[in-house]
């Protein structure tokens, strides 16, 4: 049996790692704050711009040169670019590990395509690195500041490669930021752009041509769609810590209560038998 030194130790450990994780628990929801403002921001925009997308779309359908667009064009995905957002930094539940094993399980799915990898995030580029995978390019450091100029950059690298036909489809796969409990697993395609079906009910007068008009929201679309799911997955990374760090402050507490028994039960023990040893010792000299 240990000791009760060894307890002690063994309290002090656990005690210190208690708070650390306090403390990374409030750092967490300090974050959290901020980056969910950014989150909820960012979704009444995107919706406004589906919204814009599918009228000037409408307006644009008699037109066939639109369907020609090298945005929209639809080609068998025989090469597939899937952008995985994981986090930079661990300690965050099950946080990557769900995001490793659906781009694993989005690679079985697709085995007849070459799907190529663009990691945003440390823990997705290590991985996939580690195992060999095809990476097409990394983007570490991204969430601290989460700007809209970050996200454009991806957008436009996987745009150019769609519109050259140097890649058949385009996934973003992330996790969607709902609670503070709660993240919600997304996968999505992006490119080619599926048009929103547009309600009928509005007519706007365009000065210049619709078809110009298209042409230059559907990069903006791609942009915004990379940008809502950087910002989405930046709330839902702080989330999963601040709840993770919580149920480890919790069972570090639980632990020390346990140590703390066993330790009396072991000092009431060993008073025990120091009283036995007295008790004994004065019966045999009488």
């Amino acid at each position: 049996m240990p000791s009760l030194l060894d307890f002690r130790r063994r309290i002090r450990s656990v005690r210190s790692t208690q708070q650390i994780t306090k403390a990374m628990k409030m750092v967490a929801a300090a974050r959290l704050r901020r980056a969910q403002d950014r989150a909820l921001a960012a979704r009444p925009y995107a919706a406004i711009l589906r919204e814009l997308l599918a009228n000037v779309a409408a307006a644009a359908a008699g037109n066939e040169s639109v369907r020609e667009h090298p945005l929209l064009v639809e080609r068998p995905e025989r090469r597939i670019q899937l952008i995985l957002l994981t986090s930079d930094r661990g300690l965050a539940g099950a946080f990557n590990a769900n995001l490793i094993r659906a781009a694993q399980k989005f690679i079985l799915d697709h085995a007849g395509a070459e799907v190529r990898i663009e990691a945003v995030g440390r823990k997705g580029r290590d991985f996939f690195r580690r195992r060999k995978a095809a990476l097409s390019g990394e983007h570490v450091g991204i969430y601290q500041k989460a700007l809209y100029t970050d996200a454009a950059a991806i957008a436009r690298q996987v745009t150019e490669r769609y519109a050259s036909a140097e890649v058949d489809a385009v996934y973003l796969l992330y996790n969607e930021f709902k609670s503070v409990i709660a993240q919600k697993f997304t996968i999505a395609r992006v490119l080619p752009i599926a048009i929103p079906a547009g309600d009928g009910g509005r007519d706007y007068l365009y000065e210049q041509p619709v078809e110009e008009l298209l042409g230059s929201l559907l990069p903006r679309y791609v942009e915004i769609a990379v940008y809502q799911a950087v910002v989405e997955s930046a709330a839902a990374e702080h989330a999963a810590r601040m709840t993770a760090m919580d149920a480890a402050t919790t069972n570090a507490a639980e632990v020390i209560d346990k140590l703390t028994l066993y330790m009396n039960r072991v000092r009431q023990a060993s008073i025990t038998t120091e009283l036995i040893e007295v008790v004994s010792g004065a019966a045999a000299l009488e």
